[in-house]
């Protein structure tokens, strides 16, 4: 999983000096935001991870994080932050405030919330509070299997609070869970219907 970032262009910056504006207010509806950014993100085949409003000086900040299987390039950066750029200025949807985009990949430390970021950290070491740790051998729709201490054992993601991955030097290259990746959805699903939200 890389962590690749980019900054799109942005409203030109206003006059600065004693008649330059005031630190934007954080009013903006990063749902709104979500929803008028989701169909360029997938449009470039990639997931819409997250939409966050902050500052950076007088200016407006935008972070939009996108993930997808086999990771982000910096291409994929690239034409993201120049389409939602474009769509952000016709739409007006910042407002007049100048502002900055910040499109980025998740980095290693974000938490293991959903099945499709389980399913991206097949073959990593994970921790999963209170106490157990593994490795991730297969991730279906209903939960996962991880080895731990040499066992394979099976979880459902209703069982799971947010997962971590472990930073590892030297991690092996082998593909742990190339036979048990068929079978993980109908060996856990009996088991856990899922959480409401979806993780």
């Amino acid at each position: 999983m890389r962590a690749e970032s980019g900054y799109g262009s942005s409203r030109p910056g206003r006059a600065r000096g004693a008649g330059a504006p005031a630190a934007p207010r954080h009013d903006l509806d990063p749902a709104k935001l979500e929803a008028l950014l989701a169909p360029i993100v997938r449009a470039a085949g990639l997931d819409l991870e997250s939409v966050k409003v902050g500052s950076a000086g007088r200016r407006r900040l935008l972070r939009v994080v996108v993930d997808a299987d086999g990771g982000v390039s910096l291409d994929d950066i690239a034409l993201v932050s120049r389409e939602a750029s474009v769509r952000l200025d016709d739409t007006g949807a910042m407002g007049e405030a100048p502002y900055t985009l910040e499109v980025s990949s998740p980095g290693v430390d974000r938490p293991l919330t959903q099945p499709r970021h389980w399913r991206r950290a097949v073959g990593r070491l994970v921790r999963v509070p209170p106490a157990v740790e593994g490795r991730v051998i297969a991730a279906g729709d209903n939960g996962i299997i991880l080895e731990v201490d040499g066992e394979h054992r099976e979880f459902g993601y209703a069982e799971l609070g947010p997962g971590r991955v472990q930073v590892e030097f030297g991690r092996p290259a082998a593909d742990p869970g190339a036979q048990d990746a068929a079978r993980v959805g109908a060996a856990t699903g009996p088991r856990t219907g899922g959480r409401a939200d979806g993780h």
